[in-house]
C-alpha cells in the first residue's frame, strides 16, 4: 500500500481561510459533514475546523466516502497550474532562459499577468526562478565536477562570461573558490561582546558571511576548510563596531553589506524575514505562504534555519503558531531577549 503523504494542517487549513490558489493540487479538504472535498481556494462557505479531514489527493478523499465539490471541481487540472507546468518544463530544458514574453506566450497570459501569476505560486519573479535553477545547477556541478568549465555548460550558461559574473554575484567567490572550499578567497574574522553574549563576525571582500554566537575560528575553518582564514585586526574595527551596534538594537535598521548565498526559495524567505517589521513577529505558516508555498511549512522552517546572519537577517522574529517560540540556534533565551528589544514579547 502506498504510503500517505504528511500534511501540516496547520499551514493547510491557513490555505484553506485564505482562499489561496497556489495551494490547490497540493492537497483537498474533506467536510465530514457535507461528504465532499474541494480545493482550498473554493469559494464555498467555510466549513467549521472540527469538521474538516485533509487528503493529499482526490482519490484519497473519495476512498474515504466523500465526493467531489461541483463548485471548485478539484479533480480538474486549472487553467494556471497547466499553464505554469508548461513554464517549469520549458525553464528545465532551456539552454540559456528564456524572456518574460517567451515564456508568458507559452502560458497563454499577458506579460503582466503571468508575471503576477509565476510570483503568487512561487515566491519569486520568472527571472530569479530561472537564475535560481542556474545556481543550484551550478553548485552541485562545481562540487561534483574537476572542471570548472565543464560547470559552465551544465548550468546552462552560453559562455565564462555571465557564469562568473552570476557566481560572483550569487556565491561571494569564484566558481573554482566554491568548489574548492573556499580555496584562494580570504575570510576575516573577529569577535566582540554584545548584549547577547560574544559575537563572531566573519566577512569576505563583498560583505558579512556568517554572523553568530559561540563559535570561533574552527566553525569557520570547518567550512571553508581551504580558505585563507585570518583575524581581521584593525582592518576590520569599523565593521565590528557597527555589527555590534546593530546587534545591540536590532529594532534599527542597519546598512552593513551581506555575503549570503542560498537557493531561489532560501532567497525568498530571507526577503520576506526582512521585511518583518520591529516589534512584529510571523509564525512559519505565514511565511510559507507569503512566498507563495502555503504546504511547505517544514522547508520554510528550515530555510530560516539556514539563515547564516543571524540578526542581520531576522529569523528570530518567526515563531510557531499559537505563540511558542520555536527554535534558535543560538538558544531561545537569545530569541526571546531579541524580541523583547524589540517590543514583540
Amino acid at each position: 500500500m502506498k504510503p500517505q503523504k504528511l500534511i501540516d494542517e496547520e499551514a493547510a487549513w491557513s490555505a484553506v481561510m485564505a482562499r489561496d490558489r497556489t495551494a490547490d493540487g497540493t492537497f483537498v479538504t474533506g467536510v465530514l459533514t457535507t461528504g465532499i472535498y474541494c480545493r482550498p481556494s473554493c469559494a464555498a462557505r467555510h466549513p467549521r475546523r472540527e469538521n474538516v479531514r485533509f487528503f493529499a489527493s482526490g482519490a484519497e478523499a473519495a476512498e474515504a466516502g466523500l465526493r467531489a465539490c461541483l463548485r471548485c471541481r478539484p479533480d480538474e487540472v486549472t487553467r494556471e497550474a497547466a499553464a505554469l507546468d508548461r513554464v517549469y518544463r520549458l525553464l528545465e530544458q532551456a539552454e540559456t532562459p528564456p524572456s518574460l514574453d517567451e515564456l508568458a506566450a507559452a502560458a497563454g497570459y499577458s506579460p503582466h499577468h503571468f508575471h503576477r501569476l509565476f510570483k503568487r505560486a512561487t515566491g519569486v519573479t520568472p527571472a530569479e526562478y530561472a537564475r535560481g535553477k542556474r545556481a543550484q545547477t551550478m553548485t552541485t556541478s562545481l562540487e561534483t565536477n574537476g572542471r570548472v568549465t565543464d560547470a559552465i555548460y551544465d548550468a546552462g550558461y552560453s559562455g565564462p562570461g555571465r557564469f562568473y559574473a552570476d557566481a560572483k554575484q550569487r556565491l561571494g567567490m569564484t566558481p573554482s573558490a566554491w568548489r574548492d572550499g573556499g580555496r584562494g578567497e580570504t575570510i576575516r574574522w573577529a569577535t566582540a561582546e554584545t548584549d547577547l553574549g560574544t559575537m563572531l563576525v566573519a566577512a569576505t571582500d563583498k560583505g558579512i558571511c556568517r554572523l553568530s554566537f559561540d563559535e570561533g575560528e574552527a566553525e569557520l575553518r570547518r567550512r571553508f576548510p581551504m580558505a585563507t582564514i585570518e583575524q581581521g585586526g584593525a582592518a576590520m574595527a569599523d565593521l565590528v563596531r557597527r555589527t555590534v551596534a546593530a546587534v545591540n538594537a536590532p529594532e534599527k535598521p542597519h546598512d552593513l553589506p551581506l555575503d549570503v548565498r542560498g537557493t531561489a526559495f532560501q532567497q525568498a524567505v530571507w526577503r520576506e524575514l526582512q521585511r518583518i517589521p520591529p516589534g512584529e513577529t510571523r509564525t512559519y505558516a505565514q511565511i510559507a505562504a507569503a512566498v507563495g508555498k502555503p504546504g511547505a511549512v517544514r522547508a520554510a522552517g528550515s530555510a530560516n534555519g539556514a539563515n547564516n546572519v543571524a540578526v542581520l537577517i531576522p529569523c528570530h522574529r518567526v515563531i510557531r503558531t499559537g505563540g511558542a517560540l520555536g527554535g534558535y540556534a543560538y538558544g531561545l533565551e537569545r530569541k526571546e531577549k531579541l524580541l523583547a528589544r524589540e517590543g514583540s514579547r
